[in-house]
């Protein structure tokens, strides 16, 4: 789990150091306005390594821990020596595909702000559920497991009416886009998981 830590420690930095420097948080803020007129595409991943307050970066953090631990693993088992590179591109693919919807709708808008990984840490709990669709997940204040299909089911689900729905000012389009980035990136890597995904939960259902 070297890199999850890695990745980890270098967004706690400079997420820490960003919430008393706002000439650095400005640096880094996803801006489709400025990424267009100013050719800042570096703002494509910079944007994940900072966030909007503690709990922002603690939840991402806790996360990503929690899902980036079993990937990582599991990329190094089925990949061999090329798993940590796998491993890397599928967060960095994260950050950037999980933002290119908003880029294109927001061109034009110079107020448009977005910060944080939650994209990249989607793509990273949706490979883990290709992977493994009947680990147990549970819910905050919810004292029952569920399979992580079934929650993976829900949260696709919720993502996608609360982006449309985009009364909230949370990134609910780049939490969709990023997990069905995962489950791509995963089964392109490997397609036979899909035969695995659909065996585990036909089981689950008892075919």
């Amino acid at each position: 789990m070297l890199f999850t830590v890695l990745i980890i420690g270098a967004t706690a930095l400079i997420s820490i150091l960003s919430f008393s420097n706002r000439s650095l948080f400005e640096k880094l803020v996803f801006s489709p306005y400025m990424i267009r007129n100013r050719r800042q595409g570096y703002r494509f991943l910079s944007h994940a390594l900072i966030h909007a307050d503690w709990v922002h970066l603690l939840v991402n953090m806790f996360v990503l821990l929690s899902f980036g631990e079993f990937v990582e693993t599991a990329f190094k088992l089925y990949f061999g020596p090329r798993g940590w590179y796998f491993f890397v591109l599928l967060y960095m693919g994260g950050i950037a595909l999980s933002s290119t919807p908003s880029y294109a709708k927001h061109l034009n808008d110079v107020y448009y702000r977005a910060v944080g990984a939650s994209g990249a840490v989607s793509a990273v709990v949706f490979s883990s559920i290709v992977m493994e669709p009947l680990s147990p997940i549970r819910f905050a204040f919810f004292p029952v497991d569920i399979p992580a299909f079934i929650f993976g089911a829900i949260y696709l689900a919720y993502s996608a009416y609360m982006a449309r729905k985009g009364n909230d000012n949370i990134g609910h389009d780049a939490h969709f886009y990023g997990a069905v980035f995962g489950i791509a990136f995963t089964l392109i890597l490997k397609p036979a998981f899909f035969t695995g995904f659909m065996q585990q939960v036909g089981s689950f259902f008892g075919f």
